[in-house]
Parts: C-alpha cells; structure tokens; sequence
C-alpha cells in the first residue's frame, strides 16, 4: 500500500494526475460493488444533479448518472474501510504535496446503460474547496467495446490539451487536481459503477 501511495503522490506533484491499477484487492471490490448494488435495489439512489445549494438542478443532457451520498456519520464498515483508505491518500499528498487537506466527501455513482456526464471540472466558484478528486470504479470486468472511458483533457505548455481516455477497469484509482483537469465520462455501453469524491480544503 505504501508503494501504491507514493505512486499517487508522484503523479499528483509531477503531473496533476495518476492512475493506479488493482488499488484495491478483488475481494474489496466485489463487496464494495455488492453493496452498491444492495443500495441500489433498496431505492437509495437519486438521479444526480449539477450545482449546489440554490443553484443545484438536474440536467440530463449535461450528465445522466444516480448517486448515493456516503454520509461520514453514519457510513458502513466497508465505507469506512474505504474512507480511511482514502485517508492514507491525504495523509500521503499533504506530508509530499503540501495541499493542506482537510476532509473527504464522496458518493456511490451508477452509469446505466446509455449515461454521460459531460466535459466539465470538480472544482468551481461554488466548491473551491475541493482540491483532489478521487475515483475508484468498483464495476465487474470491462472491455473496450462496454465504452463509457473517463475523457480527461490535460494542458499542455503550448495552451493546447492532450487527451487521455481511461476505461473503468475494476479496482482502477484515477486521482487529479479538482481545479485543474477537465473530464467528462463518455456514454457506456454497460451500466458504470464507482466510488467519487474529493479531498478538500475544508472540515
């Protein structure tokens, strides 16, 4: 783990971004998708929305996923298992990257069948607290015809943008700058399953 968490903090301080294969064991994703999927057929999800507060709509053109919020208070073992494997990554990016990381937030999301999420960043005037987005893909198997990549455009030092597509292979960890990658999820072709959220500057 400890190799894995240097790995993170490499790519967070050299380029803004990382991706790190079987972050987690098959066993752990399996039970983390297993209780998605519980969750899931309890009704628990809602349709996912764009903004906060006042500001805070559903816009199905713009992104098409449900999600479930994961409350830090009231999480289950296997959250909290996750949690504070997420923890060890703030711990890690503070001591190396100097981010002065506070908390977590995160939320189960599903992809069905036919979903996107449009280009757009993790960080904006209505959240300027949240630095590092986190995401780990908890789906079964996946190929390159189930679609459904995370699209990340990545400047360059020419003002120009190379782009990156990442399939959300199962226990895959992508971890970026909130404030400094846009991205967008491609439709897919199967339904999509993961853990997002952001490491922020707040409590």
């Amino acid at each position: 783990m400890e190799d894995k968490l240097e790995q993170i903090a490499a790519g967070i301080y050299e380029k803004s971004y990382v991706v790190i294969d079987n972050f987690v064991d098959e066993i752990f994703r399996k039970a983390l998708f297993d209780e998605q999927t519980d969750l899931l057929e309890k009704g628990k999800f809602r349709q996912a929305a764009i903004g906060t507060g006042d500001q805070k709509q559903i816009r199905t053109e713009i992104r098409s996923d449900e999600v479930l919020w994961m409350e830090p208070d009231n999480l289950s073992p296997l959250q909290a298992e996750y949690w504070n494997r997420v923890d060890e990554i703030r711990h890690m990016l503070n001591r190396r990257c100097f981010l002065g990381l506070r908390s977590f937030e995160g939320h189960f999301a599903r992809y069905p069948i036919a979903s996107f999420y449009k280009r757009h960043l993790d960080q904006f005037h209505q959240v300027p607290y949240r630095e590092v987005t986190v995401i780990l893909y908890v789906n079964d198997s996946w190929t390159e015809a189930d679609e459904g990549a995370l699209r990340m455009y990545l400047p360059q030092e020419d003002g120009g943008e190379r782009v990156e597509d990442y399939l959300p292979l199962p226990g895959r960890l992508v971890v970026f700058l909130s404030g400094e990658i846009p991205h967008e999820v491609l439709p897919t072709q199967k339904e999509r399953n993961s853990i997002t959220g952001w490491l922020r500057t707040i409590d």
